[in-house]
């Protein structure tokens, strides 16, 4: 079975999240999509983030609405911190050595790969999929490092927008892909 994994520390989930994962469900070559929550990125600071369990909650609580081929996936949470992709795909390589696994980020993201632990590694040996972010030049991007173009929506939101917005005391539940507040 070929699985999408789109990792994320979704703090919070929003849905732009559930956009992209939607979009490689039904406008891609995956059968299914797993979104992977972070409890700890070692590329951002952990003391910004919501309780990992109240991530992984609310990320439950937004595939569930979506009735589409996702899923959550919580395998970082038993995985040494702070979360290393390459770690996490070989765990998961081990727990479904059938399943064909193919990272999905954003452009943004593959913008910083070198930044990744053994991201040579990562992209010899899985696919990858990139949807477009603003300021980047995704498919350019994609020449570079053999990564695959998918053309899923641009979504100008992210959670840093939605936490901020919550301390100016604004009401964001248009952006949220679950009910009540965080």
């Amino acid at each position: 079975m070929k699985t999408g994994l789109l990792f994320g520390s979704f703090n919070p989930v929003h849905v732009g999240h559930t956009i992209v994962a939607g979009y490689c469900s039904q406008f891609t070559d995956l059968q299914e999509v797993w979104l992977v929550p972070s409890p700890h990125n070692p590329l951002k600071p952990s003391g910004s983030l919501l309780p990992e369990e109240k991530r992984l909650a609310l990320l439950r609580a937004a595939v569930e609405r979506q009735q589409l081929p996702l899923k959550v996936c919580d395998v970082e949470f038993s995985l040494p911190r702070p979360s290393y992709t390459i770690h996490t795909l070989r765990a998961l390589q081990g727990l479904h050595p059938r399943a064909q696994l193919v990272v999905i980020m954003g452009a943004d993201s593959l913008a910083a790969i070198e930044l990744w632990r053994e991201w040579q590694t990562l992209l010899r040996d899985f696919e990858v999929y990139v949807y477009p972010r603003t300021g980047y030049n995704a498919e350019e991007l994609c020449a570079k490092y053999r990564a695959k173009f998918i053309p899923a929506p641009l979504v100008e939101i992210s959670s840093t927008f939605i936490r901020q917005a919550v301390k100016d005391g604004k009401n964001v539940n248009a952006f949220l892909p679950f009910t009540g507040g965080f």
